[in-house]
């Protein structure tokens, strides 16, 4: 069923499944839950609460708790705007994302957090009432605030449900922030809008041990999540579905989770477009089929065109530019490059801005060229990087290292024309920007190697 707004999602579950738990979490050592009605009650009272508190922007720093789901529909059933911050950012990255926001209300369990925090509460902000903002990962270009709503964010979690259903039956596994928007949708939502429970992972400490706890029948994970959940054989046999997605994942890694669990879907999605666009549905992880409230083309230069009138931003918090530059007449210039094969399936084969241009217009696809020297710098932290308009390697490590490292990558150079070789080497001393998901942030490293001398 369709909803748009999250209390009448509540209410309807709560008419029609009075007695099925919503939320499971732990409590005492022991899993505990709330029912649908107990669920829309608590969240009716802290409507009610933020309603006389007033205000009108909620930076929400979400701790994976029962309180943090109460406080969220609260807020956004109040008419409050919510921006949603990553507990784990550096203080100095969500001071500058509450200044943005202007936010004037806050929510926090941690209390060191919010002394500093609140300093930044000011007020005036332009989000609208029931907006809800997220922040993007930032790999290619700089993070942005992306401003969706509770209507959005609900179609996006039908659109994937109606490819992917779950029943009441099942319990949903949240192991993934809620201030991500994969998370938000398929890890939270996609469980309430079809009557199923959601199980409350308890964080990084117990993540190889929650599956044991709650005994989730869906789960929905990143893929440096799954290659740590399957290392430490953490999959529970309940485990029927798996969605993965917010990054590429490693054709053997999928096959190894489908050893454990039924169906296995991979995905593609994007912050702007509220998460989900297609969907594996069959036994290829790369082809995907589109979601039903989507269309999807491809432009002359591969580049992915989405038009998604249900679950599109509104916009980049306070930046019309950037949004004119990426959405236009409704379609969303992604970024990514693909094709729609002969069944109209969905390929994604890279991003646009992880091709280096050389000097000569000859280009080189990051990805590909980078599984190459993977092959004989196996566990090494690097990245090819445009230095000087050549090829050159950044590489956590020691300049020390230079002569061994050129050595090593020396055969698979030889096998590629002279201009597109590895021409020398630039030493990080701490390890590679990533995003939570395990890409690397291609923007700091273009950066710093822009500045860096040899």
């Amino acid at each position: 069923m369709r909803f748009t707004h999250f209390r009448e999602m509540l209410a309807y579950h709560a008419g029609h499944s009075p007695e099925r738990p919503a939320l499971i979490f732990e409590k005492e050592g022991r899993p505990a839950c709330l029912t649908f009605p107990e669920l829309l009650r608590a969240a009716d009272a802290e409507t009610q609460r933020r309603r006389k508190d007033g205000g009108s922007c909620l930076a929400l720093v979400p701790d994976g708790t029962a309180e943090t789901v109460i406080a969220f529909f609260g807020a956004v059933g109040a008419g409050l705007a919510v921006v949603l911050l990553d507990p784990n950012a550096p203080d100095e990255e969500l001071l500058d994302a509450v200044r943005l926001a202007r936010a004037d209300r806050l929510f926090t369990a941690d209390p060191d957090l919010a002394g500093v925090l609140s300093g930044a509460l000011s007020g005036g902000t332009s989000l609208k009432p029931g907006e809800i903002c997220f922040f993007t990962s930032g790999t290619t270009d700089r993070a942005k605030a992306v401003v969706l709503t509770e209507t959005s964010l609900l179609a996006s979690a039908w659109n994937g449900g109606s490819c992917l259903p779950l029943s009441p039956s099942d319990v949903l596994l949240l192991v993934l922030p809620l201030n991500h928007v994969f998370g938000m949708v398929c890890g939270f939502l996609w469980g309430f809008a079809s009557g199923a429970a959601v199980a409350l992972g308890r964080g990084i400490r117990h993540m190889a041990d929650d599956f044991a706890f709650f005994r989730p029948t869906a789960v929905s994970v990143v893929p440096a999540l799954l290659q740590f959940l399957l290392a430490h054989s953490a999959l529970n046999g309940e485990l029927a579905l798996m969605l993965i997605g917010a990054g590429g994942c490693p054709a053997e890694t999928i096959a190894a989770a489908k050893k454990t669990v039924s169906r296995v879907s991979f995905g593609y999605g994007l912050t702007e477009t509220g998460s989900g666009v297609a969907l594996s549905l069959g036994d290829d992880p790369y082809a995907m089929t589109v979601c039903p409230d989507d269309t999807v083309t491809i432009a002359p230069d591969g580049e992915i065109l989405v038009r998604a009138p249900l679950t599109m931003m509104r916009g980049y918090l306070d930046d019309p530019k950037a949004t004119e530059a990426v959405l236009r007449d409704g379609v969303l210039s992604t970024g990514d490059l693909g094709l729609l094969d002969e069944a109209g399936r969905l390929r994604v084969t890279g991003r646009k801005k992880e091709i280096l241009v050389l000097q000569d217009g000859t280009k080189i696809f990051l990805p590909e060229y980078e599984a190459g020297l993977a092959e004989v710098l196996p566990g090494r932290d690097f990245a090819a990087v445009l230095f000087r308009g050549r090829p050159a390697l950044f590489i956590f490590g020691d300049p020390s290292e230079k002569n061994e490292i050129l050595r090593k990558i020396a055969p698979a150079m030889k096998k590629l024309p002279r201009g597109q070789q590895i021409y020398d080497i630039l030493f990080a001393d701490a390890p590679l920007p990533r995003t939570a998901s395990g890409k690397l942030k291609r923007n700091i490293l273009a950066e710093t190697a822009g500045k860096s001398t040899l």
